[in-house]
């Protein structure tokens, strides 16, 4: 760690952009932090080292987060070390803490520090942006993970059934002192987010209680806590998301809204009885992600064609795949791509899992009659421009989203099919004319997500005979490309993947297509003619990402194999 007390700067930290950040803190009546936060192009050493001018505080340049001290940490609620910047560092040889602060107005902090930590402080101090990846990368190093916390509770602690310890607007990292089961659940969610995980599967057996990770579409066990916890842990859940802990009996739903890290979570709850106990599946919600088309794995050609037709004044679009295919990421992306303060955009869906700023959302609530096809029905009195449709289930939803994009406007919505082509012949079975199919869907996107390979670890090999016929290549179509495969690694935890990435089929309703679905042709046929027309297949795509090293060959067979015959 290298403190500088340095009396004066040089010439490149007496930057124009210091002085003005300066100015307008004082002049604003505000702290430093919050205007820079605001606009991070002034240079935060230079600005450091303004501070250190002013106050005659050491500064800290670098910092190894291996000097982290967990102890130091667990105390801090971390919204504390991130709303005002104070990171304690380590214990010197005096026995004090040296605590790097970002800007002045932390000082004031200082006592609170003290007083959780029961020792003597003193600050210095460190660059904002050094200061929030560190405070990041140290409450990361910190946090217990659920194992541990189930190891203390199964050797010591009685459960306390004190269920106010956990408060709604509670930060998951922020009470050091819950009860072992409250403490375990908030492990149990801190740790699935840290690795990125999208669901929580506890599953109750005979003699053992397992606990598995969802993470980047594949399932991993992770802990097996002792037996005896197994009510325990489902009904502290159910308190959380507001659920009835004496009914067992019946599934049921609800939600959890916390925070962890100054990160809003939302998570979805879902319980059913099962023979030994009951089921819970958390999915995990991030509030407040962002959408954006350029992000989701489109080719330059697709995402140009996609672009285009979410930007007609009317007529249906439609997303398709399988449960999980990203299809949501797909549609909340293209709406936001298109949200202005001229449109009037309105979605039914069930459930809400994504809020965006500027759309009216509705969701379904079948116990009072409010459906996909009644809503869309009454979004036609909402003057709307564009309407998101959850799903086109059954007839009467197809027939008000045909009526809706022939009174000029534009439709978009998911249906469940394998392929693109899939989806012109699905609404003919539900009943619409094969003329209004052809003439008012403008295209079909169907989609896949495969997991990226890791960018830290992965290899470039030759791939063997067995994939490239998976692949439906020849050596001679391969050339000199290489295809790439998983190591594992730390950044990876092992896995050989980290993250995942779409692949698209994007069936444009080009003149032959149109032609074809209204002389009511097979899906099968109709992709003949999409594919002589220029569409690349959901195949295509894949064998393309694995060549680009986005992906690995396994991944694409196993995300592809019901589509290969058609």
């Amino acid at each position: 760690m290298g403190i500088r007390r340095a009396q004066t700067i040089d010439e490149q930290h007496r930057k124009p952009g210091v002085e003005a950040l300066l100015d307008e803190a004082r002049g604003a009546g505000t702290t430093v932090r919050s205007v820079w936060l605001g606009r991070r192009e002034v240079d935060a050493t230079a600005l450091a080292w303004a501070l250190h001018n002013l106050s005659g505080l050491p500064v800290v340049e670098s910092f190894d987060i291996d000097e982290v001290e967990p102890e130091l940490i667990r105390p801090i609620p971390m919204n504390l070390a991130r709303e005002h910047g104070l990171l304690p560092l380590r214990v010197d040889a005096r026995g004090e803490v040296p605590v790097a602060v970002g800007d002045l107005s932390a000082l004031s902090h200082l006592d609170d520090v003290r007083a959780l930590l029961r020792r003597r402080v003193y600050p210095v101090l460190m660059p904002m942006d050094l200061l929030d990846s560190s405070i990041s990368k140290a409450w990361d190093k910190a946090i217990k993970d659920a194992q541990s916390v189930l190891d203390e509770a199964d050797h010591g602690e009685e459960e306390r059934g004190d269920d106010d310890l956990f408060l709604d607007e509670a930060d998951l990292l922020d009470d050091p002192n819950e009860a072992p089961i409250i403490k375990f659940v908030n492990a149990l969610l801190a740790q699935a987010i840290k690795e990125r995980a999208s669901d929580i599967h506890i599953e109750p057996f005979e003699k053992v209680l397992h606990v598995r990770f969802r993470i980047d579409g594949v399932l991993h066990e992770k802990l097996q806590p002792p037996y005896k916890f197994k009510d325990s842990i489902s009904a502290r859940i159910k308190i959380m998301a507001g659920l009835n802990i004496a009914e067992k009996r019946l599934p049921q739903d609800g939600r959890i809204r916390r925070r962890m890290g100054g990160r809003e979570i939302d998570l979805r709850v879902s319980t059913v009885p099962v023979r030994h106990g009951e089921r819970v599946v958390m999915r995990i919600l991030e509030k407040g992600e962002v959408f954006s088309l350029a992000r989701i794995g489109m080719e330059p050609t697709v995402l140009e064609g996609w672009q285009t037709l979410i930007r007609k004044p009317n007529g249906i679009l439609l997303v398709c795949g399988p449960t999980g295919s990203g299809k949501s990421s797909t549609l909340f992306s293209s709406l936001s791509e298109i949200n202005s303060p001229d449109k009037n955009i309105l979605t039914i869906e069930d459930p809400i899992e994504y809020e965006l700023q500027g759309l009216g959302q509705v969701q379904v609530n079948s116990k009072i009659g409010l459906t996909f096809a009644g809503a869309l029905r009454s979004f036609l009195r909402q003057d709307p421009d564009v309407i998101l449709v959850g799903e086109i289930r059954d007839h009467e939803t197809a027939a008000n989203a045909v009526q809706a994009s022939l009174t000029g406007h534009l439709v978009l919505s998911t249906i469940h099919t394998n392929d693109a082509a899939g989806a012109f012949t699905r609404l003919i079975d539900m009943g619409i004319e094969p003329f209004l199919v052809s003439d008012q869907l403008l295209g079909v996107l169907a989609q896949r997500l495969v997991r990226r390979l890791c960018p830290n670890c992965k290899e470039a090999y030759d791939p063997t005979d067995i994939e490239l016929a998976e692949l439906s290549l020849t050596r001679a179509e391969l050339g000199d490309r290489k295809a790439y495969r998983p190591v594992g690694c730390k950044e990876c935890n092992g896995l050989g993947y980290r993250g995942r990435s779409g692949i698209f089929e994007f069936l444009a309703a080009t003149d032959p297509v149109k032609l074809a679905v209204s002389k009511r042709l097979s899906s099968g046929e109709i992709k003949e003619v999409a594919a002589k027309d220029g569409m690349l297949t959901l195949r295509d795509d894949g064998v393309n990402k694995v060549f680009a090293g986005t992906t690995s060959v396994e991944e694409i067979v196993r995300v592809t194999r019901e589509n290969t015959s058609e």
